[in-house]
């Protein structure tokens, strides 16, 4: 893409990363804001008034609106499929909040709509912008570690022990799910994106702390295993006061580890002092060799990344995470409740659109 200023539509404040990416995009010169709509009209009028952005209660307004270019989609997690058909079909570029969709059926109603419509599109998962994240995918790939082993990554956060957040639209079935699906999809994206596509799934989720009348789960573990035999562990819970190892990937010829890699991390101080280490059997005599990298001063700071690095993708057109990737992660996620509810392990290719 080589045109001069973006025009940008957001359709949805409901989840509330866009509101990060809005503060962010306001101040970049190379982006507009051109209009805002939402179905609860209330919401929408009151955060397009704080970001200064027009705001329509009528979709096919903004969608029909020729100064926007590219849409982001920030709604409930059900009404995902809908709005990025309409998107699509009306020829805009999208980028899509996560989890993609609730169902395979509706990740596939949007990769169609995008295929037909040859619209640009990507996922917003903040995990693929973050530079630890980034340089942990690039030393699992260049081999330095040897044949992985075992990988574990755990995203967890507090949010379930705000009584506030009980009324919200995420711990709502309907809407979402339920709080693994809302939050383990970011750690499964991760797994997916270092390691592939997994070929089997065992997990247990359950409501351990919230009433089940309120949302239907809390805290989630899955092991996904892959065809060599490697294994990836994903920890998940919305019930965590404090964590500081994120990832651990362990390897025939090394470790790394990755401290501060979720909100559960990067708000507790002090910090642990390395952000990401690497131990090499070949270099035994080096023991942890500290990495380098800062360490992040909040994890709104990840969030907030993904809105100038969504717009430089945008504008060299390669997608972070495609349409048929952020399926792959909901593919994850869904055989991890399939394995919960059957008490048994549950290939990926089981599931069905």
């Amino acid at each position: 893409m080589s045109k001069g200023s973006i025009g940008i539509g957001v359709i949805s404040f409901a989840h509330g990363h866009v509101n990060a990416y809005c503060g962010q995009w306001r101040n970049m010169g190379d982006v507009k804001l051109v209009k805002a709509w939402d179905d609860d009209v209330a919401r929408g009028r009151a955060q397009a008034e704080s970001f200064g952005i027009p705001f329509t209660a009528d979709l096919d307004d903004l969608l029909s609106d020729e100064a926007i270019d590219f849409v982001v989609i920030a709604s409930e997690t059900s009404k995902h499929a809908d709005h990025a058909v309409a998107a699509a079909r009306a020829g805009k570029d999208i980028l899509l909040q996560k989890p993609m969709a609730l169902s395979l059926a509706d990740c596939d109603r949007i990769i169609q709509a995008v295929d037909e419509a040859g619209v640009y599109f990507s996922m917003a998962y903040q995990m693929r912008h973050d530079p630890a994240n980034k340089r942990i995918r690039q030393l699992v790939a260049d081999g330095v570690l040897g044949r992985i082993i075992l990988l574990r990554r755990r995203h967890c956060i507090s949010v379930l022990f705000n009584k506030d957040f009980l009324s919200a639209w995420h711990v709502k079935p309907e809407l979402n799910m339920g709080m693994f699906m809302d939050d383990a999809s970011h750690a499964a994206d991760f797994i997916y994106w270092v390691l592939g596509r997994p070929a089997t799934c065992m997990a247990e989720i359950e409501p351990v702390i919230v009433d089940p009348a309120i949302t239907p789960d809390d805290t989630g573990v899955a092991i996904y295993k892959y065809p060599d035999g490697k294994l990836a562990v994903l920890t998940n819970s919305s019930v965590t006061w404090a964590g500081e190892n994120t990832t651990e990937v362990y390897g025939d010829k090394g470790v790394l580890i990755q401290n501060h890699g979720d909100g559960v991390s990067t708000s507790i101080l002090p910090p642990q002092p390395i952000l990401l280490k690497l131990y090499l059997a070949a270099e035994a005599e080096k023991g942890w060799q500290d990495l380098g990298l800062p360490i992040p001063a909040s994890h709104g700071e990840r969030i907030m990344a993904v809105a100038p690095e969504a717009i430089a993708d945008y504008r060299a057109g390669t997608p972070r995470c495609t349409a048929r990737e952020g399926k792959v992660s909901i593919e994850m996620v869904l055989a991890a409740y399939a394995s919960a509810a059957q008490g048994r392990r549950v290939a990926l290719d089981e599931l069905q659109s």
